[in-house]
């Protein structure tokens, strides 16, 4: 894999989906183990629907969905034209049938949080790759509790 790969989707649904199988693609013939690949699934999948729930497409009518990967760390990033409100985290009710996303988001990555730069907004993660140790295992180098 490039260290950093930038893909401009349609502002619909149907993104998604594209965005998973391209990036799970990408990650897993640089290697990447398929457990890491899905963590960094699942945040795109959130970080991106939640762009098309509560934001505008950029000016060109798109969202644009970058990762870019080194020996430690996997950062992706989805941006869009912004909101009316800032992206954070909920703390839904259990009976909730939504607003757990960004609450995913913490705990599956090391940090997260907002750029902004004129009309365009960046919600970004940063997610632990695990470190190579003996006898073909890997181990995280870091564990995360659950944010209460």
């Amino acid at each position: 894999m490039s260290p950093s790969s930038v893909v401009m989707l349609p502002y619909a649904l149907a993104s998604v989906a594209t965005a998973r199988r391209r990036l799970s693609s990408d990650l897993l013939a640089s290697g990447l183990i398929s457990a890491t690949v899905d963590d960094a699934v699942l945040v795109v999948s959130e970080l991106l629907s939640n762009a098309l729930r509560h934001a505008h497409p950029l000016p060109s009518g798109q969202l644009r969905l970058a990762w870019t990967c080194s020996e430690e760390r996997l950062e992706v990033a989805v941006s869009d034209g912004g909101a009316t409100t800032e992206p954070r985290a909920g703390r839904p009710t259990l009976s909730s049938l939504g607003g757990r996303g960004l609450g995913i988001v913490e705990y599956l990555a090391e940090r997260w949080g907002v750029r902004h730069d004129g009309e365009t907004t960046t919600v970004w993660a940063i997610l632990v790759l695990p470190q190579p140790v003996r006898n073909g295992q890997t181990r995280k180098a870091e564990i995360h509790a659950l944010r209460g």
